[in-house]
C-alpha cells in the first residue's frame, strides 16, 4: 500500500496546497469578481488542483477500509470478502494509474479546453469519409470522459463525409489529453465507394490547439485583421441561413485564416474565431521557437503526409498502430468507438521519460 502514502508520491502535495491557499485568498477579494475572465481562470485552476487531492484523500480512506476487510476475511476465512477486497484493490490501482497519467500533463496549457481540427488529405471521397469517421471517434472519446463538444465550423464533402471540421472540446485537461492526437492519421480498408472492392489508403490530419482565455498571451493588432461575414451553411435553421452570422478572420501578416459559423450571433462567432486565431498564432510562435532550437542542434525533420503518427488497418487484417510508441490494438472497432486512452497514455509516458 506504499503507492498511496503519502499521497502516493503522485505529486508535491505541500506545493499544491500552498497554491490552493493562494488562489482561495484571491477569491476572497471582491475585486476578482469585477474581472469575470480572471474569476473563471482562478475557478478552473482551483478545481484542477483540488480534484486530484480529493481523489487521493478518498482513496486513502477506501484503502484503510479494504485493509480492515482483508484482515476480517483472513480471520474468518471468508471467500466473498476476499473477492471484495481484490475488486476494491483493482479499482483503486486503476484510479491511481489515471492520477499518475494526469500528473504527466504539466504543459503550460494542458489544463485548457481544446480546439480540434480535422482535414481530409490524399484520397478524395475516401479521405473525406475518413475525416467523418475520426470526428465520430473523438466524439465518442469525449462523451466517455464527460466532456462537452461544440462544432465550430464544418465543410461538407462533395459526395460523402466532410472535407474539414473544427470542434471545441471542453473539460478538465482536454488539451493535455488530446495533444498526442496531433498529426497525420492513415486509413487502409476496402473502399465502400469502389465498385471493384479494391483496397484504398486515405489520410487525414488532426490539429489540436489550446483554448486561450487570456488575450494577453497573444497580442493581436486589429489593423492586422481582415474580417468577412457570410451566410452559414448546413444545419442551423432559417435564421442561420438567412443572416450573415458566419465569420471568417484572416491574419494578414501570417495568412492564417479561421472561420466560425456555429452560433446564431455574429458577435459570438467572432469571439470564437478570435479564440481560434489566438491559439493558431501561439502554435506558430512556439513552432518557430522549436525550429530555432532544432537548427542549432542540427535536428530537422519534414512534416509530410508520409509521416503519419498512426495507422488504422481494416483489411487485410485489423490493427491500429501508433508509430511513435509502437502501441497496437487489434480491436479496430473499439478504437473507432473512442478507445484512445492506451495511445494517449503511452505517448505521454514516453514523452515524460524523455524517450525520443
Amino acid at each position: 500500500m506504499t503507492a498511496f502514502c503519502p499521497y502516493g508520491g503522485l505529486f508535491d502535495s505541500a506545493a499544491r496546497r500552498e497554491e490552493i491557499n493562494r488562489l482561495l485568498k484571491e477569491t476572497e477579494s471582491p475585486d476578482i469578481w469585477l474581472d469575470q475572465r480572471r474569476a473563471q481562470e482562478v475557478g478552473r485552476r482551483l478545481k484542477a488542483l483540488q480534484s486530484p487531492l480529493q481523489t487521493v484523500d478518498r482513496l486513502l480512506g477506501e484503502v484503510d477500509d479494504l485493509l480492515v476487510l482483508d484482515e476480517l476475511a483472513s480471520e474468518e476465512d471468508h471467500d466473498a470478502s476476499r473477492a471484495e477486497v481484490a475488486d476494491g484493490a483493482a479499482r483503486a490501482a486503476e484510479e491511481v494509474s489515471r492520477l499518475e497519467l494526469r500528473e504527466l500533463l504539466r504543459g503550460k496549457y494542458d489544463a485548457a479546453d481544446a480546439i480540434v481540427s480535422l482535414h481530409a488529405g490524399a484520397g478524395g471521397t475516401e479521405a473525406q469519409d475518413w475525416v467523418q469517421m475520426l470526428w465520430r471517434m473523438y466524439q465518442r472519446w469525449a462523451e466517455e470522459r464527460g466532456y462537452q463538444i461544440e462544432v465550430l465550423d464544418v465543410l461538407a464533402g462533395d459526395d460523402a463525409g466532410v472535407k474539414s471540421v473544427a470542434v471545441e472540446v471542453r473539460g478538465e485537461y482536454a488539451y493535455g489529453y488530446l495533444r498526442p492526437e496531433k498529426g497525420v492519421h492513415r486509413l487502409v480498408r476496402i473502399s465502400p465507394f469502389d465498385a471493384s472492392g479494391r483496397r484504398h489508403t486515405s489520410f487525414a490530419s488532426v490539429d489540436v490547439l489550446p483554448v486561450l482565455e487570456d488575450e494577453a498571451v497573444v497580442a493581436i493588432d486589429p489593423e492586422d485583421l481582415k474580417i468577412d461575414t457570410f451566410r452559414s451553411g448546413g444545419a442551423g435553421g432559417q435564421h442561420v441561413n438567412k443572416t450573415e452570422s458566419a465569420v471568417r478572420i484572416t491574419h494578414l501578416p501570417t495568412g492564417i485564416v479561421v472561420a466560425c459559423q456555429n452560433e446564431r450571433s455574429q458577435h459570438s462567432n467572432r469571439e470564437t474565431a478570435m479564440r481560434m486565431l489566438r491559439a493558431k498564432l501561439l502554435e506558430r510562435k512556439e513552432e518557430e521557437e522549436r525550429q530555432e532550437v532544432a537548427e542549432l542542434r542540427g535536428d530537422q525533420g519534414a512534416i509530410a503526409w508520409g509521416n503519419q503518427i498512426r495507422s488504422y488497418v481494416f483489411q487485410p487484417y485489423t490493427l491500429v498502430k501508433d508509430h511513435r510508441t509502437g502501441t497496437e490494438i487489434g480491436n479496430v472497432q473499439a478504437v473507432m468507438d473512442g478507445e484512445l486512452d492506451p495511445f494517449i497514455e503511452s505517448f505521454l509516458r514516453k514523452q515524460a521519460s524523455g524517450a525520443s
